[in-house]
């Protein structure tokens, strides 16, 4: 997109359009598309959230340190922190397990996080994960509770109690998004940076999915 295009296109915009096909792949991947269809087993499940652990463990560390860096202070809100719930998530599916697991791509992924100096890219990673948990993660929560019979234990990580409706709380993130005064370099450089987060999703659901076969049920 040309610097001329992205300026006059509002910021959560060229973030969404711009990182489609990342999106669209990793929504796509095999794993993905098993857990959507509620044929994922405990063990599968365990084996993801983990990975998702020792993804938020780092993006909020990131996000804490540098919460007053005008990008980052924009969405910044302890109220979508995930830690505590993948925890309590991980006590109910594997008691007794480690919250994290060795993983080569939860571990890039995380040193990715650690890296960032730049609050837009911090905002590209908080953008894709929480608005994520906040949009497709909700479907998620549901079709465990159906599949497992769950009623309600071992899904924290996919309920927000201190945000009553989701989709205000999406339009008003989205709005100081489009409020934020970046020139179209740095958007594109935040645009760029969604995609890199869209990917290193990826990576982490085509690492869960080299097990696939003993993760469906």
């Amino acid at each position: 997109m040309t610097s001329t295009a992205l300026a006059e296109q509002q910021l959560s915009t060229a973030m969404r359009e711009g990182s489609e096909a990342e999106h669209d792949a990793a929504e796509n991947s095999d794993f993905t598309v098993e857990l959507l269809a509620g044929r994922i087993n405990a063990a599968g499940y365990t084996a993801y959230l983990q990975r998702l652990h020792t993804v938020y463990v780092a993006l909020e560390d990131a996000i804490s340190a540098r919460r007053s860096d005008p990008a980052v202070a924009a969405v910044y809100d302890p109220a979508v922190e995930r830690r505590a719930a993948l925890e309590a998530d991980l006590d109910h599916w594997a008691p007794g397990a480690p919250y994290d697991t060795d993983s080569p791509a939860a571990t890039e992924y995380a040193e990715r996080l650690r890296s960032r100096d730049w609050g837009g890219d911090l905002l590209a990673h908080h953008y894709t994960r929480y608005l994520g948990d906040l949009s497709g993660g909700q479907a998620i929560g549901r079709i465990l509770e159906r599949s497992f019979d769950l009623d309600g234990a071992g899904t924290a990580f996919y309920a927000f109690p201190d945000i009553a409706k989701p989709k205000p709380y999406k339009d008003a993130y989205r709005t100081r998004l489009d409020e934020l005064d970046l020139s179209p370099a740095d958007k594109a450089r935040v645009v760029d940076e969604v995609k890199v987060a869209f990917n290193l999703n990826q990576a982490l659901f085509d690492e869960l999915g080299e097990n696939l076969a003993a993760y469906v049920r």
